[in-house]
């Protein structure tokens, strides 16, 4: 018996510890910024990716501290509208969110995106620490020779990132009609198509 109970004093921590292991792993994600354009459509194409917990439009890039949507679209404030991804590293690498998000922007378009112009609606990848960087830069430059065209859109560093207005947050599927008539409407799916060929399924599907 006593022998019995001082195997279970020893074993009892041993469980509690490798259950707040097995949590703390389980829990462990990381997080991509992205900007494409409408943050209504980079967080549908995000939201379809395997690994992927969950993806949040917000404004980031700007000096105006807690933006508005009708701040924002004025161009003045320096913001970019924006996708906050929140991913699992062990289903889906950031390499692959980032050629995900090349197959979601018009690289060449400098002035905004798809039907949509002006300073916050440009394309860009917002960098998280070195190994980010490296990853944008790299590809970046790839797609530069392959398209054999300059690729203007902007690889900056994280800054702080405003969650947008709540009726933002998955419109696609808040309003799936009038999503799908913006959608297209706007050209987004037949640009892609120009640029990058036929859709391609999201990374892990």
């Amino acid at each position: 018996m006593q022998m019995r109970a001082r195997f279970l004093r020893w074993l009892v921590p041993v469980l509690i510890l490798a259950g707040v292991s097995g949590a703390a792993a389980q829990s462990k994600t990381e997080t991509a910024i992205f900007a494409a354009g409408c943050f209504w459509c980079v967080e549908e194409a995000f939201e379809k990716v395997p690994g992927v917990v969950s993806a949040v439009s917000g404004y980031t890039g700007g000096k105006v501290k807690n933006p508005t949507y009708e701040k924002v679209t004025t161009g003045t404030t320096g913001h970019y509208e924006a996708v906050k991804v929140t991913y699992d590293p062990g289903k889906v690498s950031y390499r692959q969110l980032v050629d995900w998000f090349w197959r979601n922007v018009d690289p060449h378009d400098a002035d905004g995106q798809f039907c949509d112009k002006g300073p916050h609606y440009r394309g860009a990848i917002f960098f998280e620490g070195a190994a980010q960087k490296k990853v944008a830069d790299e590809t970046k430059a790839a797609l530069a020779g392959q398209l054999k065209r300059p690729i203007v859109t902007d690889i900056l560093p994280a800054g702080p990132f405003y969650d947008a207005e709540d009726y933002h947050q998955d419109y696609y599927k808040k309003n799936a009609n009038r999503y799908q008539f913006y959608k297209y409407g706007c050209r987004r799916v037949q640009r892609l198509e120009q640029v990058w060929g036929k859709p391609t399924p999201p990374p892990n599907t």
